[in-house]
């Protein structure tokens, strides 16, 4: 196996320690918010040790805020601290919000098909600490990567896919995933996902598109860029909906090329991008620092 490349600085993940929380806020933006989330943190006797906030028009907009707290006792106290957090932010302020334990890692599985480089540099940065998530299996539709998949004693599941018809493949998948899984990460996952699978899930899809989208959509992208004539290639990573590639986006990077880079050379430059926007995403929305807004993202990264 491959090594894959060091995660930029800005990658490396800040682990929580033990009685962290976090708590996300959404809705129309309007005075006396974050007045009210500090003063039920501090009724508590909590102690936030970050905050992220974010508005898109002070006038009448909408309103995002991301806050990491301490507390001792944390598992015992967040049932009522969420109460007070109903009264405050949902009734007076017709606010939605997320409280989660955040030393209660996120449980995620894993598709992947023939192409390997996101699905060993995922199980690569899991082993080493810097995906602060808990790995519930992979699962793929080819038999490929079994062996290396369970020297990280992960467990795998050959679950064939092919055809029109993959309802079979899907209600196998529904049975592995039932009650087991947070979210889902597709490591090139070369397979389409029906809308009713995705709605039967339950749970946020990201994927990893080998382009800035829309552009190159389809088999061998990299031909494609070669024979454009590109100068940048680059990687997306979003969320999953029916609509094929245009799910709200959390990340992208780009690298520099030239004409002289063989498709090879690009499809290698690429895969480099590819992981690093995957973990990436993957690192952010385990810690809880992107925001869903119709189709598009607030990432506090």
């Amino acid at each position: 196996m491959t090594l894959p490349q060091e995660a930029p600085v800005h990658a490396t993940p800040r682990k929580p320690a033990p009685q962290h929380a976090s708590l996300i806020v959404k809705g129309a933006d309007r005075t006396g918010i974050v007045a009210a989330v500090g003063s039920v943190l501090s009724h508590h006797g909590a102690n936030i040790v970050s905050l992220d906030q974010y508005s898109d028009n002070p006038q009448g907009g909408a309103f995002f805020q991301r806050t990491v707290f301490s507390l001792g006792h944390i598992k015992a106290e967040l049932p009522s601290i969420e109460a007070d957090l109903t009264g405050q932010l949902a009734k007076d302020f017709g606010l939605e919000f997320t409280l989660r334990d955040l030393s209660v890692p996120q449980r995620v599985a894993i598709f992947a098909s023939k192409s390997d480089h996101c699905l060993l540099d995922l199980l690569w940065r899991h082993r080493n600490g810097q995906l602060p998530v808990t790995i519930s299996m992979v699962i793929s539709n080819h038999p490929d990567t079994a062996e290396e998949v369970r020297s990280f004693n992960i467990p795998f599941f050959h679950v064939p896919s092919s055809g029109p018809d993959k309802s079979a493949a899907e209600a196998e998948h529904l049975r592995l995933l039932q009650g087991n899984v947070d979210f889902i990460v597709l490591a090139r996952y070369m397979q389409i996902l029906s809308g009713d699978f995705i709605a039967r899930t339950g749970v946020p899809i990201i994927n990893i598109h080998h382009s800035f989208l829309p552009a190159f959509i389809g088999a061998g992208p990299y031909a494609k860029a070669k024979e454009r004539g590109v100068k940048l290639i680059g990687a997306t990573a979003h969320y999953v909906t029916e609509d094929l590639d245009e799910g709200p986006i959390i990340e992208q990077d780009v690298v520099r090329v030239t004409h002289a880079d063989t498709t090879a050379e690009l499809q290698r430059r690429g895969a480099d991008v590819e992981r690093a926007v995957l973990s990436r995403a993957v690192q952010w929305h385990s810690q809880d620092r992107v925001i869903r807004n119709g189709n598009h993202t607030i990432v506090f990264a």
